[in-house]
């Protein structure tokens, strides 16, 4: 129950802050569910320490099915790859996680390291449809923007196995975060970035849709990153290929090269200075910087 001066349960007041309108539930569920669609329910709530951690509990007890979309307005325990933690004011970002059940769908478990990347594929052109900005794709799970003549990482994708069968994917994309806000001088924001929408809810829809879209193309495809395009669209979104690369990879071992492809089961390649190419999954490498 709302407290009647407009506070949450958290004794946060909902309209504390003009510029950040919280998030309409009713009206973003009356426009993505549908009988015949992907989404199958959609939540948000105030505050939640991780909305992957929250929905791969809920997939893993059975309490939802594919298609489940929970979303925040605020994460206090947010994580990104390997753990690392990030945060961002309330209502500041488009915070959510999404359950995916592609077995169902007969695709091989072997072909499910490339929802991250179809995330990423989902994410930057629904973002580019409503929102006119450019954006770019850092292997194997950001997003870019380009602000003040640089690049910077404006959202991070995160995919958790649930259960046997399920997948959540958990995307964090900054839209109204301020320069004084930034966490660290590399992030950047939609409206940083000079956005012409920064509402979040046509936002939001623009991504589920086209997430919707990929996904159902990559599951008819039965995963075939090729068939569905969404490798040779990946590919032409990624700013980390063409470019010198250093992996930093387990026990301080590196890899340095050009990043020249992502293969067919979502690894990047690099060629080294003596022309041999060797392929790195996401799960390989703790940082991947220029060189």
């Amino acid at each position: 129950m709302t407290p009647r001066d407009g506070s949450d349960v958290h004794g946060n007041n909902r309209w504390s802050d003009l510029d950040r309108p919280p998030l309409g539930q009713t009206g973003l569920r009356r426009s993505l569910l549908r009988r015949d669609g992907l989404w199958t329910s959609l939540e948000v709530v105030p505050r939640t320490g991780s909305t992957n951690t929250d929905l791969v509990a809920r997939a893993s007890s059975g309490a939802v099915d594919e298609g489940a979309v929970l979303i925040a307005e605020e994460q206090s325990a947010a994580r990104g790859r390997l753990d690392r933690r990030w945060s961002a004011p309330p209502r500041s970002g488009l915070f959510f996680s999404v359950l995916l059940k592609p077995g169902e769908h007969e695709v091989p478990v072997e072909r499910w390291g490339w929802l991250p990347l179809l995330a990423g594929v989902a994410l930057a052109t629904g973002l580019s449809s409503v929102a006119g900005v450019d954006t770019a794709l850092k292997w194997p799970n950001d997003l870019l923007l380009t602000v003040g003549g640089e690049e910077r990482k404006a959202a991070g994708i995160l995919a958790e196995r649930a259960g046997a069968d399920g997948v959540v994917v958990g995307i964090g994309l900054n839209v109204s975060l301020r320069e004084a806000e930034l966490p660290v001088p590399t992030a950047g924001s939609l409206a940083l970035a000079g956005a012409g929408v920064v509402d979040r809810e046509p936002l939001l829809r623009a991504v589920l849709r086209s997430f919707e879209r990929w996904y159902q193309e990559w599951c008819a495809a039965q995963g075939d990153p090729g068939l569905s395009g969404v490798q040779d669209t990946y590919a032409a979104g990624c700013a980390t290929l063409g470019r010198a690369v250093r992996a930093h990879l387990p026990g301080g071992r590196e890899l340095v090269g050009e990043a020249v492809a992502v293969d067919g089961d979502g690894r990047l390649v690099v060629a080294g200075a003596d022309g041999v190419r060797q392929s790195v999954s996401a799960a390989d490498i703790i940082h991947l910087r220029p060189a």
